[in-house]
């Protein structure tokens, strides 16, 4: 009896059931639909602003090499979920082996901590540029620019590493089955065939933490910056309030979910998935709309670039 308790409780998942977004056939249907549009425009959209960015020479300022780095992320953690819950629309049994939703947790946070990294270092990067002008050029040189890039990278990775490495010291041993359509470390560690409490909490200390505390900095760095716009004129102050605007929508609806999905214990709410939509799928189709249509000087390089392109094309 003592070996066969021994064995039940070292016996690894192999594979994890996701219930997805819905059981019901028609609206699985409707949903694929839309993830599917989404995904793509969400390609194009980021995609294209990569190449705008680095195409256009008069973009190539601190800003914008940040917006890039800030699109190519969306593109990658786009990536890590959508086409596996695209493909689960067509499956019954909605099945990931337990190394490949490993893997998906790992990618998930390596790309979402970076980003909210990123979003804390643009909004410096406004800061200088809006609060002190003349020092903007000295201080956030090419160099600084890499370094701080190097440093988000870094930082993102790091927060990957740990969390991903308490999850899988975990035993999983019973339930194979999480109520949602990506792996996620509150989900999973569920799972797990002991007390997750001590888990929980280093949780909220991690992901939590690093949230709220870019969150207040953000806030308190718009502050500070709208304070400044008072003293400016009319038409700086506009393209300037324009820009900070648009990085607000972003972080608000990126850092929105993070601090609500991770600042609480691992249980599990109706409004989860809805805001997992939004954090996987909606947030980066949104990220170039918003900085593209309320960017004069990126539409103005977009329209250069397409004019290009369709000029070889008549070719």
């Amino acid at each position: 009896m003592g070996e066969a308790n021994l064995l039940n409780q070292t016996t690894s998942v192999t594979y994890i059931r996701l219930r997805g977004l819905s059981v019901n056939q028609k609206v699985q249907m409707a949903v694929f639909a839309m993830f599917l549009t989404f995904y793509v425009l969400t390609l194009i959209g980021n995609i294209l602003i990569v190449i705008t960015i680095i195409y256009d020479r008069r973009l190539h300022t601190p800003m914008y090499f940040f917006l890039s780095n800030l699109s190519f992320i969306d593109v990658c953690h786009s990536t890590v979920t959508v086409p596996k819950m695209l493909t689960d629309t067509w499956s019954e049994e909605k099945l990931i082996s337990f190394e490949t939703c490993v893997t998906q947790m790992f990618f998930l946070h390596l790309f979402a901590c970076t980003e909210i990294f990123l979003l804390t270092v643009m909004a410096y990067d406004r800061y200088m540029a809006i609060c002190k002008p003349l020092q903007y050029m000295t201080v956030m040189k090419w160099k600084v620019c890499v370094l701080l890039a190097v440093a988000l990278w870094t930082g993102g990775t790091i927060h990957s590493i740990s969390l991903t490495s308490l999850t899988i010291k975990l035993p999983y041993c019973g339930p194979d089955e999480i109520d949602s359509f990506f792996c996620d470390v509150p989900q999973v560690i569920k799972l797990a065939c002991t007390d997750t409490h001590i888990i929980e909490i280093l949780i909220i200390s991690n992901s939590g933490l690093i949230s709220v505390v870019c969150f207040v900095v953000l806030v308190v760095s718009y502050a500070v910056i709208l304070v400044s716009l008072r003293q400016q004129i009319s038409e700086g102050r506009r393209k300037a309030l324009s820009t900070c605007a648009a990085h607000l929508t972003v972080v608000t609806l990126f850092l929105g979910h993070c601090i609500f999905i991770y600042s609480r214990p691992s249980t599990s709410l109706p409004e989860d998935k809805v805001v997992s939509v939004f954090f996987t799928a909606v947030t980066p189709l949104l990220n170039p709309i918003i900085y593209t249509l309320r960017n004069e000087d990126m539409k103005n390089a977009l329209n250069k670039f397409m004019g290009r392109l369709e000029g070889r094309g008549k070719k």
